[in-house]
């Protein structure tokens, strides 16, 4: 006689002939179904925490989100976690039916482990490279900066300065001498990078650990050798330039423009020092925002210094082969900038520079000059001292061009010269200095010429059109260094603090367009400054963002600082109070920074193993442990087999304990009780409504049936085909659910607990509820997935559910097509008043998936579901 069987007889004989062996069998078989249950519970929570996880990796790689390669590794671990769960539950449930699993799960971890960067390092690489050494091919030694003077000096036949590079192996040795990789990496990992307070903090005690770092004697002993080497043959009064070099800049499809830093007019005595200093400054808030958001992590990209006789510069500046302004344009043309003295101040945006415009023609013909007034120079600091001195300039010294057109010509010429000898569009960084009694032209820096964003010039644009006031313009004028349109409200920021406050989708205004403003960028709309020209580095990395931007607007922080809602229209270079969508239409939105970036190719090539599907059919042959080449083809695999060994024909625990419950609808529903759910002893296959305790699936019953459904909206053409097409493309829609979820949907159940698992159509979901006395435990979780019409149509009822449940405390999470929700921490009635709100959506949002592109329809869907749900309240 079965287990059942002798319980059946014991009831029959009703309470008052208890038998105590029938009553402990049937406690040793509902203990033995708790512990089943128990288990199928945790496989369960893997299960959804592994698909969360995957549809994180989904939505990070289709999504503009800026992520870190410290997340990369985190999401693998956590997916490759809850996976070995499921495994290991299953094999508990099943008697460890399928060992093979183990080998399939060893086998993908190591193939996503290989997907992680490992940097070898680079033993047989000099400390110091001489810059007449230097060719393009050193680059992974030397960094882009230097391997390209390298070879612009030894192959276009220009002058640059002298000196030599400190290697990566420089850069390697040192931080393996103080341990400084670790206490790095520890300190990143440890730290949300999207906070800009988190990240001044993070900065500080990094620049500090760094500079507190002593050098390897090796180290020191090779650049004091270098440096001496450098004043025997340059003359005691030698004075150097350290400028950062960092691996990967202008090598991986970004600038890193003013990221780094550079030390002007150093003592030869004082280079050991100012080397760390340039090491330290790949910490600073700038430059590590800029990795972050442009997925580069921070192994990717070791600082190499060059060490450059530094250039007594006359005049100095920019030169862009082809404007990359006007190109946007149509129009064809080299734009050099200039100011007096050093460089400095047309990268730093400290002042508005001399521009002189050429064709591109051979020779090259000069279009317009635009002479500025410029109030100051900068310099080189005389006698002993060392550093750069600003000199400030009279208004008749001020607005003199700093360079005459011959000089202007023969600059034109050499940017088209390294435009032709590097095959692309370059920025080249110059200073004129006298030798001799002679200007000679010195290449300081050339490199690929960013030419992203939505640009236009300014004042090449069409009017306003008439439907806009004069009286809303708020300033005009400046000129366009990234062009676009965009809205949102005015923020004036004068100090590092006020970057804090920064509101994002806000417009920044500043005085003066120095790169430290940077970090601001990715949260900003558009940005305005008072000073700086198109060959900035800020301007660099507008133009890299897409982000609309004016500069040299006079007095824009007094004129904008009323704050408000603005639009700045950089094209027509003008600031509107206001929003203005005629103006704001067909520009660009900015760009995904993540696209092709280090990180996300890992992580892309890591999801190759985590979320493809190959495991559909349960009954081929092909449907084991050895076909499955992806964590999703294990999840499926050990989900699939859990449920079949709970409820399937076959399940060890008798399926008998699973009754059929009866409540008058035509969907087939099944109930387990683990423990106390029923009211009464049911001793047939069949469990009366009525005889449910659970308070749980109560409530999610009581939702489900208090407001009658009215069938599957009629949908038109496109949503009907959408379906048909999805249907006849898609043989397996739901992977998630096993084929014998498709006619039974079960709880399992006990007087305070509740599990739902439910297949209504082509959507799959979850209910999950604990609801007792202690608030602190209880919990209602939903997890839904699916629908039979196209992606999009089914991502957009994810977000309307999404919606309907945040409006009533949940907290939600959607990606794509799946949502996650749960409402922890309320009261019993307040948990389960929120069990039944899921019980009336679970009915009533079935197939409305079809409509989802009806917008009014929508919107009287949720007009509703709204109202509907204000009943259930009120009940």
């Amino acid at each position: 006689m079965g287990v059942l069987d002798s319980l059946r007889n014991l009831l029959r004989r009703g309470p008052a002939q208890p038998d105590p062996e029938a009553l402990a069998r049937e406690e040793a078989l509902k203990a033995r179904l708790r512990e089943r249950c128990a288990r199928f519970r945790r496989l369960l929570s893997a299960n959804k925490a592994a698909l969360e996880g995957m549809s994180e990796a989904e939505a990070l790689l289709s999504g503009g989100h800026p992520f870190g390669m410290d997340a990369v590794r985190a999401l693998g671990t956590r997916v490759g976690a809850s996976v070995y769960q499921m495994v290991r539950e299953l094999n508990a449930l099943s008697g460890n039916a399928y060992p093979e699993l183990n080998d399939a799960f060893r086998r993908v971890h190591a193939s996503m482990e290989a997907c992680l960067p490992r940097r070898e390092h680079e033993e047989d690489v000099p400390l110091i490279l001489p810059l007449a050494d230097i060719r393009l091919q050193h680059m992974p030694l030397v960094g882009g900066k230097m391997a390209n003077l390298g070879e612009v000096a030894a192959n276009v036949g220009m002058d640059v300065p002298e000196g030599f590079a400190v290697t990566v192996a420089a850069y390697e040795r040192f931080m393996l001498h103080n341990g400084l990789r670790d206490a790095i990496n520890q300190r990143i990992q440890s730290t949300d990078l999207e906070s800009l307070d988190a990240v001044f903090s993070l900065s500080a005690s990094l620049q500090q650990l760094v500079q507190g770092a002593s050098l390897p004697p090796e180290l020191e002993s090779a650049l004091e050798e270098a440096v001496a080497d450098m004043q025997r043959r340059l003359g005691p009064d030698l004075r150097l330039a350290l400028r950062s070099s960092a691996v990967g800049e202008d090598g991986l499809g970004v600038t890193f423009a003013g990221q780094y830093r550079s030390e002007l007019d150093v003592l030869p005595e004082e280079a050991c020092d100012v080397w760390k200093e340039i090491i330290a400054s790949k910490y600073s808030v700038t430059a590590m925002s800029y990795r972050f958001q442009r997925g580069i992590p921070d192994e990717a990209a070791p600082m190499c210094v060059g060490v450059l006789s530094m250039v007594r510069a006359e005049a100095g500046g920019v030169a862009y082969s082809r404007d990359p302004v006007a190109a946007r344009q149509g129009r064809e043309q080299v734009t050099l900038n200039a100011v007096p003295g050093l460089p400095q101040a047309v990268v730093d945006g400290g002042m508005t520079p001399d521009v002189f415009t050429f064709s591109r023609t051979n020779p090259p013909e000069l279009l317009e000059r635009q002479i500025a007034v410029k109030p100051f120079r900068l310099d080189c600091a005389p006698g002993c001292a060392q550093g750069v001195r600003r000199t400030p300039l009279s208004p008749e010294e001020g607005a003199r061009a700093c360079i005459n057109d011959g000089q202007a010509l023969h600059l034109a010429r050499l940017a088209l010269a390294l435009e032709e000898f590097y095959n692309e569009p370059q920025d080249v960084e110059w200073a004129l200095e006298m030798r001799d009694g002679a200007s000679c032209l010195v290449v300081l820096q050339s490199r690929p010429l960013s030419e992203s964003g939505d640009t236009a010039e300014a004042g090449r644009a069409e009017p306003l059109p008439d439907s806009i006031p004069a009286s809303a313009i708020l300033a005009q004028g400046g000129m366009t260094v990234s062009g676009g349109a965009a809205a949102g409200p005015l923020f004036v920021a004068r100090k590092d603090a006020d970057m804090l406050s920064f509101p994002r989708g806000g417009i920044l205004v500043v005085e003066r367009a120095h790169p430290r403003w940077a970090p601001l960028l990715p949260q900003a709309a558009a940005m305005i400054s008072e000073t700086g020209g198109m060959a900035g580095h800020l301007a660099s990395v507008a133009r890299e963002y897409g982000l609309p931007a004016l500069f040299s607007l006079p007095d824009a922080c007094s004129l904008l600082a009323d704050g408000g809602m603005a639009t700045l229209d950089a094209d027509r270079a003008v600031v509107l109070r206001g929003e203005y969508p005629e103006l704001l239409a067909g520009h660009e939105k900015p760009r995904n920074l993540m696209q092709g970036s280090p990180v996300q190719e890992t992580l892309r090539s890591m999801a190759e193993y985590m979320t493809p599907l190959h495991l559909l059919d349960p009954e081929s042959p092909e449907f084991a442990p050895a076909s499955c080449r992806s964590f999703h083809d294990i999840t499926r695999f050990c989900h699939e087999k859990a449920v079949e060994l709970m409820f399937g024909e076959n399940a060890d625990v008798d399926q008998r304990a699973g009754k059929q419950l009866k409540a008058g609808v035509k969907l087939q529903y099944w109930v387990v009780d683990m423990d106390d759910g029923f009211s009464r002893p049911v001793t047939g296959p069949v469990v009366d409504l009525r005889d449910i305790a659970c308070e749980p699936m109560q409530a999610l019953w009581a939702g489900m049936t208090a407001v009658p459904w009215a069938g599957p909206p009629s949908s038109g053409a496109a949503g009907f085909m959408s379906v048909v097409f999805e249907s006849a493309m898609n043989k397996d829609l739901e992977s998630t659910a096993p084929a014998v979820m498709a006619e039974k949907n079960f709880f399992i159940i006990s007087s305070k607990y509740m599990i739902l698992q439910a297949r209504y159509g082509y959507h799959f979901c979850t209910v999950e509820c604990l609801a007792g006395d202690n608030r602190h435990e209880n919990f209602v979780s939903f997890q839904f997935k699916g629908g039979a019409a196209d992606a999009q149509r089914r991502e957009r009822r994810a977000r309307l559910i999404a919606e309907l449940l945040e409006a009533e405390g949940f907290r939600v999470d959607v990606r794509k097509d799946a949502l996650f929700a749960v409402a922890e921490g309320y009261d019993k009635e307040e948990t389960l008043l929120r069990v039944r709100i899921l019980g009336y959506l679970l009915i009533h949002t079935r197939q409305i998936d079809m409509i989802m592109l009806e917008e009014a329809r929508v919107a009287a869907y949720r007009t509703k579901f709204e109202q509907d749900i204000a009943g259930l309240k009120a009940k």
